[in-house]
């Protein structure tokens, strides 16, 4: 990125203060960054412990699913997902607060004596199953506003200060090569009018 900058002492300031502005933010950014990815990765492993205790959960029923189909699938309803907003290292992300289940009026003579019960693990499941998906999106919107911090550090770090670093140093070479030249030119004067009033 080319930094646009005019050789004169104003954009000489303007130039130190961008510059300034920048190298000031750098170390927030840096720490913000630090502090997205351990997030994400907290994140992450707990969707993962999620997984797990879901596939473990599903895999200990195994050996009940001839009974499943006995089971009247329209029994339990997920009515409600209450989530809460928590903020994050300046990023929103969900928080799962309560599953709200609707249950279907039921005989209890003519249906199993285990219906309750599969009540209670097929909301146990729903509800595990959308607490991980809650993490899943967390951890999607932590990682991607940790790449759009990276990409800032990495802009400010390698791109934008380096550059104003380098106008300054231009522009300060300027000003000092033309404020030789006009020591010079003013020596070369001065010379020049002891010279002629010397002369008679």
């Amino acid at each position: 990125m080319a930094i646009k900058f005019q050789y004169n002492k104003i954009s000489l300031q303007q130039l130190d203060k961008h510059l300034k502005m920048r190298e000031r933010a750098l170390p927030t950014l840096k720490n913000k960054e630090t502090a997205l990815r351990m997030e994400v990765k907290r994140a992450r492993d707990k969707a993962r412990d999620l997984d797990k205790q879901l596939q473990e959960l599903i895999s200990k029923y195994d050996n009940m699913v001839r009974l499943w189909g006995e089971f009247d699938t329209s029994l339990v309803t997920v009515k409600d997902v209450e989530l809460d907003v928590k903020k994050i290292a300046g990023v929103h992300t969900p928080v799962l607060k309560e599953v709200l289940f609707s249950i279907k009026e039921f005989s209890m003579f003519n249906s199993p004596a285990w219906t309750m019960d599969g009540i209670k693990l097929v909301e146990e499941i729903a509800k595990l199953g959308v607490e991980r998906e809650v993490f899943y999106k967390k951890m999607e919107l932590l990682d991607f506003a940790r790449k759009k911090t990276t990409q800032k550090v990495n802009l400010y770090e390698k791109v934008q200060i380096p550059g104003y670093q380098e106008a300054i140093r231009k522009i300060k070479r300027f000003l000092e090569d033309e404020e030789n030249l006009s020591k010079s030119a003013q020596k070369i004067v001065k010379t020049r009018q002891q010279e002629t009033e010397v002369e008679p």
